[in-house]
């Protein structure tokens, strides 16, 4: 028997169901038609003329910044389905750390994280001058006021709530992407 499988997955080319086997475990049905078709017209997207390789390394950088293992994978993979290429972090050292090889063009950072929380990790963005210009955006279940408000004074981007609307992060992103 085929089950609905909401609206989080629903949107991942090529799945169209899920199923319980005998044994209790989850399995997913993919349909391989709408899985080629999707290579197909991604390939297209990134430009397969100059080079599968060339596309890529042209795509914008996004560090994904989050302690849920979860939030990282879901967003790192609607990231990548719509061309861009991710980094993930796990607190803010681990971003710090990463930040020494690779700089992103935006970074998306949870607030509340072990180690470092996302307004210290904000805070040694803005103060090093390798990093002072890379756009932030919070995505963080604590929405207020006094949250948002010390995010602006930290120098943030955007600030988006969680569950976060993928068209709104989306956006966020572009945005980030065409300012100087």
């Amino acid at each position: 028997m085929v089950k609905s499988i909401g609206p989080q997955l629903s949107r991942i080319a090529g799945v169209t169901g899920a199923t319980v086997l005998a044994d209790g475990s989850i399995v997913l049905i993919v349909n391989p038609v709408q899985l080629a078709q999707r290579k197909g017209a991604a390939g297209a997207r990134l430009g397969e003329t100059t080079g599968m390789g060339a596309a890529r390394a042209l795509a914008p950088l996004v560090m994904v910044v989050d302690d849920s293992l979860t939030v990282r994978k879901f967003t790192s993979r609607l990231l990548e389905r719509e061309g861009y290429r991710v980094i993930t972090a796990k607190d803010g050292l681990d971003a710090i750390e990463k930040l020494k090889d690779r700089l992103p063009e935006v970074m998306l950072v949870d607030i509340e994280m072990p180690r470092m929380d996302g307004f210290d990790l904000t805070r040694n963005v803005r103060g090093d001058p390798r990093t002072v210009g890379i756009p932030i955006v919070i995505i963080s279940s604590r929405t207020a006021e006094k949250h948002r408000s010390r995010a602006a004074a930290l120098g943030v981007n955007a600030f988006i709530g969680k569950p976060y609307q993928e068209v709104e992060l989306l956006q966020h992103i572009r945005a980030c992407l065409r300012q100087p």
